[in-house]
């Protein structure tokens, strides 16, 4: 069964990027589409069950108007969305990997209030992907004592 949302990264070298992906975070290549020269066309990559899109930057006013994609590497390091990955085990050595491979580690592995053990990197043309692994059940109520906010599943 396939996912109602998959998120799409663009790169200015997106096949250094996927082999990138691969060695940092451990994701698995699932699909390569390449032109008669070799550049990517379109990627797909999974890991942990879910996937995503990596592909070059590209514009069309035809199918997306004025909107261009873009790594955060052409736009001075903005980037417009933070990519999250759940991982079942091993967040510290998993942090140690990607570290090892070059990613920028920008917060720790660090145990937060709402049950989970979260990390934060930036790839080298600078997209945000942060990390967690569940590290205990907590209910709404337990995490609105913990950092005193008001936790909500509806407006």
């Amino acid at each position: 069964m396939s996912s109602a949302f998959t998120t799409s990264v663009f790169y200015q070298d997106p096949l250094a990027a996927l082999h990138w992906l691969e060695k940092a975070f451990g994701f698995e290549t699932t699909l390569l589409v390449t032109d008669d020269a070799g550049a990517v066309g379109h990627a797909e990559m999974s890991f942990g069950g879910g996937s995503i899109n990596v592909g070059g930057e590209w514009s069309s006013p035809e199918l997306i108007g004025p909107a261009a994609m873009k790594s955060p590497a052409s736009l001075h390091g903005q980037a417009t969305h933070l990519i999250r990955v759940h991982l079942e085990d091993g967040i510290d050595d998993h942090c140690a990997r990607a570290e090892a491979a070059g990613a920028q580690i920008t917060q720790r592995p660090e145990d937060q209030f709402y049950g989970a053990r979260v990390y934060r990197a930036l790839d080298p043309e600078g997209h945000v992907w942060a990390f967690d692994q569940t590290i205990s059940d907590l209910s709404h109520a337990d995490m609105e004592r913990a950092s005193g906010l008001k936790i909500a599943t509806s407006l």
